[in-house]
This record gives structure tokens, sequence and C-alpha cells, in this order.
């Protein structure tokens, strides 16, 4: 029996597990998933948020603030890319000053430093392709960007490196409450714990209300992106919204850490929890509203669109503690955005009531450092001469439009918690988010895959389950 599940293995139930980890304890993470950060966490706006949006004295507004704050040192920890690069709030209208100045002040109750209304000269003086039509802007330099997967894959490598134990191709179907805990039935076996902790994104209202008779609902909220070439990527240097709406920040235009432009999101509520498809009706939209803060929008150079879904609690608000009528049962719940953000905060959060709950102690010998896959880009010329007379596999060049090597897809596949996918190895490594869209090196990464795993290429799949590529040879 273990001591803990977590189910989910998105950014949430990934920083409850490094969190956990710290301790003695024998947990396991549920992923439906064929691979960590396949839900929500891999298709959002990548942005670390500074905390003034979420209403003051909110779990929304603690957390952002928190996990903001732990973030300089956690993407050090974990070898993670990511830039303070700053947010602008630009107001478009004399009208929607007041709710600029609301801003101001909730962020200044939430705790977040070095808030800073700026006029319109100012706002232009630092990004002069804005539209000239906004009258004022708050500034945040304490907001950043980040790559999810990365973030997600790392959080989950370290629990993994620290004793945590992952179970994919795992959904869970019922959870039976016995004397000891729970009985936890899936598709795969049965698993038996003293605790649960539901972090299953736009499933956790499903896994909460199989256990307990104070129901919760998640709404899932759909957000259509853009993505540009990195030809474009410069265009803005600081993550710039409009001044909120009832459904949320409203359309971005940002930089990404990788150097792409994207724009978005949408935010329509749909009641099928697997529709991350994009429509035209919602693209249409993004490009309107980004059309109005930026300047000549360069559409000729988005290279795809993406749709990701948000785990929205009709409360607006997160939920996180033990169901009140099922002991021993935490939900982190309802972790929309800022989520992103709140991750290693909640993750400590869930983590320091289970301390308390099962008198945990904490390792001697835990791992806080993880070591991301090795970017050859990185290193000098002469690094480069070198790591290739070593390690050949370096020196072959698989993705064009990103520059990945066969030596960083080798690496992905075979580090913990390895790439089983297509997609498994373009979220840990870039290879086919590129120009081409994975056009061009998508046979070989597939061929790699199978040779690296022992299998044959008509079992790659793109995503796991059922999304294989090749169905038969011709020759």
């Amino acid at each position: 029996m273990y001591d803990v599940i977590i189910i989910g293995a998105g950014v949430t139930g990934a920083a409850i597990a490094r969190e956990l980890s710290r301790y003695k304890v024998d947990a396991c993470v549920l992923e439906k998933d064929e691979d960590v950060c396949c839900g929500t966490s891999k298709a959002n706006s990548a942005i670390i948020h500074a905390g003034f949006d979420a209403a003051h004295g909110t779990l929304m507004a603690k957390m952002n603030v928190a996990g903001n704050l732990m973030m300089d040192q956690l993407v050090k920890d974990l070898d993670i890319p990511f830039r303070k690069n700053g947010s602008l709030v630009v107001c478009l209208s004399e009208d929607d000053r007041p709710k600029l100045e609301e801003l101001y002040e909730r962020g200044i109750a939430n705790g977040v430093k070095e808030l800073k209304l700026l006029t319109k000269d100012e706002v232009l003086e630092m990004e002069p392709n804005l539209s000239e039509s906004i009258v004022g802007a708050l500034y945040a330099p304490t907001a950043g960007i980040i790559c999810p997967f990365n973030f997600t894959v790392a959080m989950a490598e370290n629990a993994y490196q620290n004793g945590i134990q992952f179970s994919f191709n795992t959904e869970v179907t019922d959870i039976i409450k016995f004397e000891e805990g729970y009985f936890v039935k899936t598709n795969q076996k049965e698993f038996r714990t003293r605790y649960i902790v539901n972090a299953a994104g736009v499933y956790a209202d499903k896994i909460h209300n199989m256990v307990s008779n104070k129901k919760i609902k998640i709404v899932p909220r759909r957000g259509d992106y853009l993505i540009l070439d990195k030809d474009v990527g410069s265009l803005v240097d600081k993550t710039i919204f409009t001044v909120p709406g009832k459904m949320g920040k409203g359309v971005l235009v940002s930089p990404t850490v990788h150097g792409n432009l994207i724009v978005g999101p949408t935010a329509i509520d749909i009641e099928d929890k697997e529709a991350t498809s994009t429509t035209k009706e919602g693209l249409d939209d993004v490009i309107k509203k980004a059309s109005m803060i930026v300047k000549d929008l360069p559409l000729r150079y988005v290279i795809t669109s993406f749709a990701g879904l948000r785990a929205h609690e009709v409360g607006h608000e997160f939920i996180i503690g033990e169901a009140e009528d099922s002991k021993g049962f935490i939900d982190a719940a309802g972790i929309e955005s800022p989520g992103l953000t709140s991750a290693p905060a909640i993750g400590v959060m869930v983590a320091d009531v289970l301390k308390e709950k099962m008198g945990l102690a904490l390792k001697e010998n835990f791992i806080a450092h993880r070591k991301g896959i090795l970017n050859p880009k990185e290193l000098s010329l002469e690094e480069q001469k070198k790591l290739i007379r070593e390690k050949p596999e370096y020196g072959t060049v698989i993705c064009r439009c990103e520059t990945v090597t066969e030596g960083e897809i080798i690496d992905a596949i075979h580090r913990p918690l390895g790439a089983k996918s297509l997609d498994g190895v373009k979220r840990r490594t870039r290879a086919g988010m590129g120009r081409c869209q994975s056009g061009f090196c998508s046979p070989k990464v597939m061929e790699i895959l199978a040779r690296e795993l022992g299998a044959s290429m008509l079992d790659i799949t793109k995503s796991g389950g059922a999304s294989t590529i090749v169905v038969k040879r011709t020759k």
C-alpha cells in the first residue's frame, strides 16, 4: 500500500510530487496519458505572472505571489529556461484607466514588488511597436516567461530521482474508501493508498466527486493561440496584456523563452474535456484583439496554432486542502491561470498538509538539482567540436528548423521518465516545433525512437494511445 497517490502528472502534480519527494514517503503519480505534461500544462501562455490580477486574500493571489518568488531559485536548481522580461497591462481607453489603477492597488495589496503606472509616452518608449491608441499601462518587472514543457518535465524528473514512482497510461475509474485509506481502481490495476492528492486538471471535479458528497464543477475553458516564427520574436520584449474582463486576462502578445512570439488566448467555456481543436472564429478573435495592441501584427509569420483547456472552477478559486467529508483526500483542483506560476507554491502547501497529517520526516539525501538536456548551441565552438569528437551523434542535425541533434533526442529518450513518442521528444527537445512543424524531421525521429526503444516503426505514436503514424510497410 502506498502512503500517497497523486492523480495527474501536469505541472501541479509534478510540483507536488517534487516537494513530497523531500520526505521519507512511499508515493506514486498516476497519469492517464503516456507522459507528463499532456493536458493543460502543455498548452498555455507560458507566463510567470507577477500576481496583481487575482483578488486580494484568495488562494490564487497567495499562491501566485509565492510561486513567483520561488522561481529564480527553482529554475537554477532544475536547469529550466526562464527570463524575467516583465509585463505590461495596456489600457486602450480612458474609460478603462480606473481598472488599471485598481490592478495596481490590488497588486500592492497582494505584495507584488516594483509595480509602476506608466504614461502613454513611457509605454511607447519601452515598446515602440505597440498601438498609438494606448493611453497608459501597468508595468510589472517581476513577471517572466518560461518553457512549460521543461518546467513540468524537470519537476517530474527530479521527483523521480528522489524516489517518487510514476505510472502512465493509468486512468482512474473509481475510488473506494476503506478503513485504512482508499482503493484506487484504474484501467490497469487497483492501487491501495493511505492518502490521495487530486491534481487531475480539467478532470479534478470527476475525481473529487467520486469520494465527496460536496460536489465541485470544473468547466473546461478553451483558449486558442497563434505561434509566430522567431524572425518576429522580438516584436515586443515584455508580455503585453490588455485590461482584463470577466472571462480572464484577455488576449496577450508575448515573446517566448525560445524566441518565438505567442498570441492569444480566447476564453470559451465548453463541455468536452478533450476538445482542444482550434476554430476559425476563435483564431479570428485572437487576431482582432491582438491587432488592437500591436501595430501591423505580422500574420504571414504564423507557423502554427493550438488550443488549450483551462480548468476553470465555477467559483473562480483554487481548491487546495482536505475534502471536508473525505479524510485523507487532498484536492489541488481548479488550478487555472495563474496555475503555472502558482504550481511550486501549491506543491509546498500540499506537501505541508501531508507532512502534518502523516508526521513525515525529511530525507537526509534529497537531490535538489537536476541537469537538463545538453544543448550544443549553448557551447563554444571548441566545446562543440570536442563534444562531437567524443559523441558523434551530436554532430548529426535531425531537426533543421530548431537545430536539434540526434544526441539530444537520444538523451530525451533515455533520461528519467524519458520520451516514448514524437510529442514526448518534441516537448523535451523542440524537434518539430520550428517553421516546418516536423514536416522534415518526423520520420527520422521515429527511426531513432524505434531504435532506442527496441520497438517497431509501426508502434511509434505521435502522443501515445492509438495515435500511430504508419500502418504498414509498402516496400
